[in-house]
Parts: structure tokens; sequence; C-alpha cells
């Protein structure tokens, strides 16, 4: 019986040295959605993500959809609701905010808001993108949406739109809350929304400037991201910090016409995340290049309308229609313009088709097709003309 023991042991006991090293696994390595194996990048973070912004496409991520306490870059949905309100027209950087006592008393990083006192959006939108001002932060969301409540509840119900799924915002500044987290994945998803809103970059690409105060103060506000001045291409976006959070940063660089979007979560240091950041864009910008296949300004053709003041309008693209390739890659595209029936009125921004991009005869991505001109719809005198017009010459 001890013989049949020692003979069991000696069979088993190689098995079992020769799985450690595996099970360890010494590289480290990450895979991309694509499956493609990459080295362990920002290893400092307890999550993180690289994403290309035209695209959104994942070039790493580790840890990327854990819930974690997103501290500032809270301030990245802000934002965003900043943005739409101005670019929608019903806010503008010259409307003046009055600064109530609620806003007025945040803790945390501000700029020292005075209760009682007004500001302009644009310098309140300053604050927020330079100084990461908590205060600011309050008092554009009780200007744009009347209290500070229902301001969250727009940032929670744009986060849906956006598909982000690991996210519940609590406040607008993201001082730490049991119930206010988000994840690398989701913060990189609203980054990437945030900086279709080109404008917002030369708020945050800003190092450091005065806010001046309707009193003759002042308050030198200084880039919370000093990559801004450090890391060639970069203008964006958010830092953030809390004992519950770490140290956090989503960030924005481009360089030959590449955008990239970073985000890294619950660093030990200031230094770490500024290593771990700089370590995911280098990586980036090192291995992948956007190929523009068709921009904006390229002419798909013309298209008839019914009941237009025109007969026929040209059509573009909405966005470029750009594919993500290895830095030494050359590849071949084809493409295909499927366009619906048009009625007027039509407006430029309105999507009446799509642009379907074609590699090795497979559909590999969709673009929305919009028109070049606004087109009004014809009234009855319009028609006639027109009508009359085409008897005359025989058609």
């Amino acid at each position: 019986m001890k013989k049949i023991m020692l003979l069991i042991l000696m069979v088993l006991l190689p098995v079992w040295v020769n799985a450690t090293p595996e099970d360890e696994n010494p590289q480290n390595n990450e895979t991309t959605e694509n499956n493609q194996e990459v080295p362990r990048l920002a290893a400092s973070s307890e999550a993180s993500i690289l994403m290309e912004a035209s695209t959104g496409r994942i070039l790493f991520e580790h840890n990327a959809h854990t819930r974690l306490a997103p501290a500032s870059m809270t301030k990245v949905m802000t934002m965003l609701l900043i943005m739409e309100a101005i670019e929608s027209e019903r806010i503008s950087l010259t409307d003046e905010v009055l600064i109530t006592p609620n806003a007025a008393r945040m803790g945390g990083s501000q700029v020292f808001l005075e209760a009682g006192s007004k500001m302009m959006v644009e310098d309140l939108l300053k604050g927020i993108a330079i100084a990461s001002a908590n205060d600011a932060s309050v008092a554009m969301a009780e200007f744009i949406s009347g209290t500070n409540d229902t301001f969250v509840a727009k940032m929670n119900e744009r986060c849906k739109e956006l598909g982000c799924t690991n996210t519940n915002f609590m406040n607008a500044h993201g001082l730490d809350h049991d119930e206010h987290f988000s994840s690398a994945a989701d913060m990189a998803l609203i980054s990437r929304e945030l900086i279709r809103h080109e404008a917002i970059l030369t708020f945050t690409s800003i190092y450091e400037e005065h806010l001046n105060k309707p009193d003759g103060n002042s308050t030198w506000m200084v880039n919370t991201n000093r990559l801004i001045r450090f890391y060639q291409g970069m203008d964006g976006l958010k830092t953030g910090f809390t004992a519950r959070a770490g140290y956090c940063l989503a960030s924005t660089a481009s360089r030959n016409n590449m955008r990239l979007i970073t985000v890294v979560m619950n660093v030990a240091t200031p230094n770490d995340r500024t290593n771990d950041t700089v370590e995911l864009l280098n990586y980036g910008f090192s291995n992948y290049k956007v190929k523009t296949i068709l921009d904006t300004n390229h002419d798909l053709g013309t298209v008839e309308i019914i009941n237009g003041k025109s007969k026929t309008v040209n059509i573009r693209l909405l966005n470029a229609a750009t594919e993500l390739e290895n830095i030494n890659e050359e590849r071949n595209y084809t493409y295909n313009i499927n366009v619906k029936e048009i009625k007027a009125p039509v407006n430029i921004g309105d999507i009446i088709g799509e642009l379907e991009v074609i590699e090795n005869n497979e559909v590999i991505s969709r673009h929305s097709i919009t028109v070049m001109e606004n087109v009004r719809r014809a009234n009855l005198w319009d028609l006639y003309r027109r009508n009359l017009q085409m008897f005359l010459i025989g058609r």
C-alpha cells in the first residue's frame, strides 16, 4: 500500500510544480477587444484603458469595467452637459450666473466663488476645466438645470444614452459618496463624447490663467493635469483625487491625425498617474495610425429631394470615415453608399443614409450621411413653375 501511495505522489508532484509558473503568468499580458495580446501597461493603476477616439477602438484595457470612485473625472460629464447646452444655444458663454450659497460653500478644489456674486459661464467653465473647481461645477449645474439634483439626474440619463453600464453619479463635482462610481471604460466613452465638442479643448488645454472676480480679486488657476505642459499633443481632459478614488486621470492627446483617450484610476501617487498615462499614450502612438478613408468635405454626389425648393442636393459624411491600422500596415478599402428617399425640408446634420466601408468583401464599418446644404419645402408656386417648365420642354 505504501509503495502505491509513493508512486501516486511521484506522478502528481511534477504536474503540480510545472503548473505554478503558468498560473502566475509571468509575462502579465492583456488583450484588446480583438484578442490581440499586448504587454501589461499602466501597472500602477487599478483600472486603465486606451482608446482611439475616431473609431472608438480599444487598444488596451485592464479592469476597465470595474466600478471605482471617479473623483473629479466626474466633471468630464459635467463639462459635456455644459457644452451641449452651449451648442444648443440654451445658454451662452457670456451669460451671467448667480452664485448661490450652496455653490459657494462647496469644499475640496475650488476657485472661492462669493455667494451673491455673478460670474460668466466662460469663466466658470475655465474654473472647472483648469482648476477642477467644485464650486464652479455646482454653480453651472444649478444654472443649467435649476437644481443640483436635477442636473445629476440628467448626468445619469446621458450616461445611459452613451451606453455606460457601470456609472452612477450622485453629484456634479466628484466628491466621495457610496453610490457615486464609474469605470475606466465608461469614463472613456464620456470623454470621447465630450471631445466631439472641439471647443472644450480650448479650455482644457490652458495651463494657467487668472480668474478675475467681480470684487476685483482674482484666483490664480493652474491646470491640475501637468501633462498639458509637458506631453506633446496633450490638450485635456480631467484629473481626480480623493482618499477613496486615489489619483485618477482622463486624458486625451493628438498626434499625426490620431487622437487617443486614456483613463487611469486609483493610482497611489501623482507621479505614478503621470507615468501610467504616458506609457499608455506612447504605446498607442508608437504602434497605431489612423487612415482617413473619406473626410466630411468629400462630395459623395447628388440625390433627388421630393417637394424641395431644389430638386437635388449634394451629400457628404456627417463625420469622417476613418480606420485604425497598425503603424506599418497599408490596407485597401472600398465603399458603398445607401441613401433613403428624401423629402423636404432637410437640413445639414439630418441623417439621410449611410456609407459602408468594405475590406475583403466584408463591411467593416458604417458612417452616417447628411446633406451639404439646407433645402426648404417647395410651396405651390414653386411646384407650379417646375411642372410648367417640365411641360414646356416636353418632359
